[in-house]
């Protein structure tokens, strides 16, 4: 009996083996490259938790998500993705930054899901996810088209994301009447707003009209002259919206520099790109209303709010979107019988994510996103 009792534990000791090495051997394993360490350690460490936020929302044991760090350098980040490759991963979400992608062409057999919003001369095993170029303008033609904006200027800096600028436009068919490029450079962007907005001679029309009227015999001049002293310009500009491509400082910069020059969002619409919910620009009022794409603030605030309940701190932009990318990968796993390979992203599909709706078809990412205004000090959506 004592023998038959034996060999049963054995038996079930030896299943209970067996079956741990094949519920090992089926894990879906997801890299993560992000960086853990260096400069930008703060926004990896972000990301993690976010993960983990995520793959507990979905609670599929099978799941196993493997970080490694990259430090922000592209030398670490290929190493990291070599040691992903050599456990037998072939989908890795990150690198977080553009430049850490140069080298990764050498692992074609791996997806990479970055969190850049950059598209141009990306290897061909990147996939860019984040908010790009094409679909915030794309959002924007949505809003030209509900208000009859026919005469739009975008204004585009010279120093920084210009190409990818340029390219949206093309892809989006976003409507323009003119494109503008400008310097960043203060002393400089100003003298080029009033060249745009003919700022020089809409003043001087001030000066001639005064004295039109000092010459003229017309019995209320000196009330009208008067009246005139107290404006700036007379005459329009010559487009009924203004798309600026350009966040933070720079940005306040360039509105300014039209509120100098007598063009005012009362009578022009002031168009912006994502600028996440900048709450500094609440107290920019007489910027208002200012308009921009973005992602959905109601789902975007429920989430800072359950990060910081369990984290006790707040997440940065970045953990928002890997949230869903996560979400993403899953989603697109299972309608593919739990099987990784190249094709997952090349089939049109969609997803509904926290951030708004995902459409993938060729290996490419491109966002349905929401339309805000700032208006009065708050926030307010458009559609």
């Amino acid at each position: 009996m004592r023998i038959f009792l034996k060999i049963i534990i054995f038996i079930y000791v030896i299943a209970i083996f067996n079956i741990s090495q094949l519920l090992a051997q089926n894990k879906i394993k997801i890299g993560l490259l992000v960086p853990v360490t260096g400069e930008h350690k703060e926004i990896g460490k972000s990301i993690i938790k976010s993960i983990r936020l995520a793959v507990n929302k979905i609670d599929n044991s099978l799941i196993e998500i493997i970080p490694k760090d990259t430090q922000s350098k592209p030398e670490i980040t290929l190493r990291g993705a070599k040691e992903l490759y050599a456990e037998g991963i072939r989908i890795i979400i990150g690198p977080v930054f553009n430049k850490n992608l140069i080298y990764l062409d050498e692992l074609s057999e791996i997806i990479f899901l970055s969190l850049t919003n950059k598209i141009i001369n990306n290897p061909k095993n990147i996939i860019s996810s984040g908010i790009n170029a094409e679909s915030q303008l794309r959002t924007i033609l949505e809003f030209q088209k509900l208000n009859g904006l026919k005469k739009t200027v975008i204004l585009i800096p010279k120093e920084n994301y210009k190409e990818e600028i340029e390219k949206g436009i093309k892809d989006s068919g976003v409507k323009n009447k003119k494109v503008f490029y400008y310097d960043s450079d203060p002393t400089k962007l100003t003298k080029q707003i009033e060249k745009l907005t003919k700022y020089a001679q809409r003043k001087q029309n001030v000066k001639d009209e005064i004295k039109r009227l000092k010459n003229s015999n017309e019995s209320n001049k000196y009330k009208k002259i008067e009246q005139l002293k107290k404006i700036d310009t007379i005459g329009n500009v010559s487009f009924d919206s203004i798309i600026i491509s350009d966040f933070d400082e720079n940005l306040k910069s360039i509105t300014t520099s039209l509120l100098y020059t007598d063009v005012s969002p009362k009578n022009i619409y002031f168009i912006t790109l994502n600028q996440w919910f900048d709450k500094s620009l609440l107290t920019e009022k007489s910027s208002q209303p200012i308009y921009f794409p973005s992602i959905n603030k109601e789902n975007y605030d429920e989430f800072v709010e359950n990060y910081y309940e369990i984290y006790n701190e707040y997440p940065n932009q970045l953990s928002f979107l890997s949230y869903d990318l996560f979400g993403l990968v899953y989603y697109l796993i299972a309608k593919n019988n739990f099987i990784i390979d190249q094709k997952m992203f090349l089939k049109k599909n969609m997803f509904k994510g926290k951030i708004g709706i995902f459409e993938i078809n060729n290996n490419k990412i491109k966002h349905v996103l929401n339309f805000y205004k700032i208006e009065d000090g708050s926030f307010r959506k458009i559609f």
